[in-house]
């Protein structure tokens, strides 16, 4: 019993990402039936389906980090994208000056970056975990000055990091017809789902989302825990601006991941996880973040002014948090409960056909 309870809880939290997503998958239909074709084009496979996973490599690696963040310290992290262009203006910095472009050069460049997402998630993390400070307020500091540091880093300007081992990190590996970022992205999900399920990290976070006090009675130091999640947080942001800057081909510390902190909390909503903290679903907010970006190239598709998919996109918002919020879910349990009631009446108060006869 106890694992087919879970097994349903488990399921409740992904109702509302995949409704979502089979909603927009029969709108697309809709407006064509070729939506899933999928063609061969020098070498890689194109279509709107390897298009959506293309494009949110990033918003799936971020709604991660995001997700551990939310549950462990009940607060955002509000600063992902200029953090992104910080760790990338490190990476591209080092590239260019370190002589010729190599392999070994892209993945030193690349621990790097992500050194520097570590050095940033413990300034964020710090003043969480130490300082009590709200997470919103603590990541408010480089939301506001991480794009100027980026900038600086860049040198006042917008370096173009034009190399073969770059486009490929960025478009395609010859012989592969699978997107590079595609891969990065599967395979980062696939390192995050071998700790979740090896080591203790879950029950941790969501202990310390639900209770902090009781799990500091059982020898567990929640502000270790949150430090911990802000750490991830900022390795997130260093892998995400790495297949950014990559993509683009060169560093625009303006406008690289701008905004996709918004995407991002709203992929750990739609995911079915509590901006309160507490139980998280990695896997509902992997649904998350494809379903947004879905619901952005279905916007296009349908021919919405770019300016107007933020109206849409807002009105989306507003219908999902009502949906989730805890009024309607106990509104919805309560029917639930009276229909299973009446149905057990309704069965118990009906002879049995045998005993008739």
């Amino acid at each position: 019993m106890s694992k087919l309870k879970k097994h349903i809880n488990r399921s409740s939290h992904l109702f509302l990402p995949l409704s979502v997503l089979v909603l927009l998958i029969i709108v697309n239909l809709i407006k064509g039936a070729d939506y899933f074709r999928i063609t061969m084009v020098n070498g890689a496979f194109y279509g709107n389906i390897p298009n959506i996973l293309f494009g949110a490599s990033e918003l799936v690696i971020l709604s991660i980090g995001m997700t551990l963040v939310t549950a462990a310290s009940r607060g955002q992290d509000i600063s992902i994208g200029e953090n992104g262009a910080i760790t990338s203006a490190i990476f591209v910095w080092y590239v260019l000056n370190a002589g010729e472009v190599t392999l070994l050069t892209i993945l030193v460049g690349f621990f790097i970056s992500c050194v520097a997402g570590i050095l940033i998630g413990a300034f964020n993390g710090t003043l969480v975990s130490v300082f009590n400070v709200q997470p919103m307020v603590a990541t408010l500091i480089l939301f506001l000055g991480g794009r100027s540091i980026a900038f600086m880093i860049d040198g006042k300007v917008s370096p173009i990091l034009a190399n073969e081992i770059s486009n490929k990190i960025g478009t395609v590996i010859p012989g592969i017809p699978i997107h590079t970022p595609i891969i990065l992205t599967a395979v980062f999900i696939a390192i995050v789902a071998v700790v979740l399920k090896k080591t203790n990290l879950r029950l941790y976070v969501e202990s310390v989302g639900i209770n902090p006090s009781a799990v500091r009675l059982n020898g567990i130091d929640p502000k270790k825990i949150i430090f911990l999640t802000f750490l991830i947080m900022g390795v997130c942001s260093a892998v995400a601006g790495f297949i950014a800057v990559n993509k683009a081909g060169r560093h625009d510390s303006v406008n690289l991941l701008k905004f996709i902190m918004m995407d991002a909390i709203l992929a750990v909503a739609l995911g079915g996880n509590s901006l309160g903290g507490g139980k998280f679903s990695i896997t509902g907010s992997i649904i998350g973040a494809y379903t947004i970006e879905m619901l952005n190239r279905t916007l296009l598709r349908l021919e919405v002014n770019p300016e107007a998919i933020k109206a849409f996109k807002a009105v989306f918002i507003i219908v999902l948090m009502v949906i989730a919020s805890p009024v309607v879910r106990v509104f919805v349990r309560k029917v639930l409960d009276k229909a299973k009631t009446i149905g057990k009446a309704s069965s118990l108060s009906t002879p049995d056909s045998r005993q008739m006869d």
